[in-house]
Parts: structure tokens; C-alpha cells; sequence
């Protein structure tokens, strides 16, 4: 059996980050990651232009039953092959990546505690909160470097989707958090200190 953990948090907020520092203290014989990232939705039978305009930011955009399924296999010890999606042109690629089962499996995304029937399937869940002008910044350098932006585009999604959906969706499932980190008030090392010593400890309790 393995140990799931969401780690959630707005967009550029700093979950994957944290998410990051965590496996890297556990280290890869006892911890893997799966991003809720990998299980967007195809959009291939969309033009270009229809697809640069699909909400992204909403629930509907992931493929949460196949997610759920891997994530319940994780869980039993199963391995999965996990999906491989091309944020540039919007569609999964052929091919898929497999993850093998850890006795812990961090999992990153934004919406993972936005939707019920994945919120009993953690044994921990993490909320990384952080201002919206911080969050905002941080997404135009990345979609500028790695995405291939423009900032305009990114501000114009932002206003368009990207905030609305995180203040109908993601900052409300905090509340099925059992740790918020607030951005101002503890360092990223900090909270993945403390994470991975509560991992630590309910492992030593189940075993």
C-alpha cells in the first residue's frame, strides 16, 4: 500500500516546488511523483484556435476518472502509465510514462482537492497559499520561457480564466486541507521539512 499526498495550491503558487523539495528529502527509494498536469484532456480533434480558447482552469479540462483509477492503483502497490501531454500544442502524446508504486506518491496539481471524489483518496493533503500579484508574475516568466507566450496572452488568460477559476475552485478546497502554508510566512525547505516528518511518522504508524 502506499501513502498519497496532494499538494495543491493556485497556479504558480510554489506546490510544485514543494512538492519537489519533499520527494528530493525522501528520496526515490521511498517517494515517487504523479502531476494532475499529465491528465489533461486531449484536444487533438480541436483547431488551434479552438483549443487556445478551451478553460484549462476548470475541472472538466482533466481526465479525473483515469486519474482517479491510477491513483487508486498507485495506492494498492500497482504500477501505471501515466499520460504525457504536450502543453504547447495542447494534446497527450503516444506516448505514456510509467510510474512505478513507492511507499509514497506526492502528487502536484492545482484542482486535486477541487474535486470529491479525489479528496478521500489522500492520506494527507497540503494547501500552498499565495497572493494573486506573486502567482500572476510567476506564470508569465514561466509561459514566456517554456510555453512559448507572450505576456499579454498570459495576462489576458489570467483575467479571463485563470483567477476566476481559482477563486470558484481551488481556494475553496482548501478547507479539505489538513495543512495550509500561507507564501509570507514560511520558507518552501521550512514546510517541506515539515511535511516529510509528518510522512515520516504516520508511516511509522501504519507499519
Amino acid at each position: 500500500m502506499s501513502f498519497l499526498v496532494a499538494v495543491c495550491g493556485g497556479s504558480c503558487s510554489g506546490k510544485s516546488t514543494l512538492a519537489t523539495r519533499m520527494l528530493r528529502l525522501l528520496g526515490p527509494e521511498t517517494a515517487t511523483m504523479l502531476a494532475f498536469d499529465s491528465y489533461y484532456r486531449d484536444q487533438a480533434s480541436l483547431t488551434p484556435e479552438e483549443r487556445a480558447v478551451v478553460n484549462y482552469d476548470h475541472p472538466d479540462s482533466l481526465d479525473v476518472e483515469l486519474f482517479s483509477e491510477h491513483l487508486s492503483l498507485l495506492a494498492d502497490g500497482q504500477a501505471i502509465d501515466c499520460p504525457v501531454y504536450d502543453f504547447a500544442t495542447h494534446t497527450r502524446v503516444a506516448e505514456t510514462r510509467r510510474i512505478e508504486p513507492a511507499p509514497v506518491v506526492v502528487v502536484d496539481g492545482i484542482l486535486i482537492l477541487a474535486d470529491d471524489r479525489l479528496v478521500p483518496q489522500f492520506d494527507m493533503r497540503i494547501f500552498r497559499q499565495c497572493p494573486e500579484e506573486v502567482r500572476l508574475d510567476r506564470r508569465i516568466e514561466r509561459d514566456m520561457l517554456h510555453r512559448g507566450r507572450t505576456e499579454e496572452s498570459v495576462r489576458t488568460q489570467f483575467a479571463a480564466t485563470v483567477k476566476p477559476m481559482h477563486d470558484r475552485f481551488v481556494l475553496p478546497s482548501a478547507e479539505h486541507a489538513d495543512v495550509i502554508f500561507q507564501h509570507d510566512a514560511i520558507e518552501v525547505d521550512e514546510a517541506a521539512d515539515i511535511v516529510v516528518d509528518r510522512i515520516r511518522r504516520a508511516l511509522l504508524t501504519q507499519s
